[in-house]
């Protein structure tokens, strides 16, 4: 589990079979590697991947091909630019964004980013994938950075968010250009709720077609009720 608060910057380079160097670019990098160790879990651009190999400045990784054909990391142009690196959230420590899984749902495209007075207004496509956990003042995980929604528009399938300076410059946002793809989670919260509603609604169903449509002393009678 992850907060969605970036630490560091790195590069990604792959490997023979599915494997993955991933190397820590900002200085200092002690944040991700003074406690890591192999088996840990470390966010990728927003992808949970774990620590195979540790290496002075970064660590091996395998990515499977489901993860490869659902994010941005099977792309070419990932492998190019830089990936924001977060380590799992520690027992006790801060969540300073919003419970981030490591699960990608799938891809947007930034649409445009404009600069204001304050932040950065970046707007992003969304698949009907993620669409459906957007809400307005919620929050979103793009690349890995906790992201609160600011305006959501369904029938272009896009939403905006403002990503305050410091964010915009300690992570890859600044390096992506419209047109560029993005890993997209939406909230855990949303994903549950919609599971609930939707076993919620199936057993109200399944108990009413059980129920008969007039019930009659007769009918009690018949089945045991005196």
């Amino acid at each position: 589990m992850f907060t969605g608060i970036i630490q560091a910057l790195g590069t990604v380079k792959p490997l023979e079979g599915d494997s993955w160097q991933i190397t820590c670019v900002t200085q200092p990098y002690n944040v991700i590697m003074q406690d890591l160790a192999t088996g840990d879990s470390i966010a990728v651009d927003g992808i949970c991947l774990t620590v195979e190999k540790i290496l002075k400045d970064g660590f091996i990784a395998t990515a499977s091909p489901e993860t490869l054909r659902r994010t941005t990391l099977g792309q070419e142009e990932t492998q190019q630019r830089y990936v924001n690196l977060e380590a799992s959230l520690k027992v006790g420590g801060k969540v300073g964004g919003h419970f981030v899984m490591g699960h990608v749902d799938g891809m947007g495209q930034l649409v445009s980013a404009q600069a204001t007075l304050s932040s950065w207004e970046m707007i992003f496509t969304a698949p009907d994938a993620i669409a459906r956990y957007i809400v307005p003042k919620g929050s979103i995980a793009i690349n890995g950075i906790s992201l609160t929604v600011a305006d959501y528009q369904p029938e272009l399938s896009q939403f905006k968010v403002a990503v305050i300076p410091l964010t915009y410059t300690e992570t890859n946002l600044q390096y992506i250009s419209p047109g560029g793809w993005v890993n997209l989670e939406g909230d855990i919260l949303g994903k549950y709720v919609e599971k609930y509603l939707s076993v919620g609604n199936q057993d109200v169903k399944q108990t009413t077609q059980t129920i008969p449509n007039d019930i009659t002393p007769a009918f009690l009678v018949e089945h045991g009720y005196l």
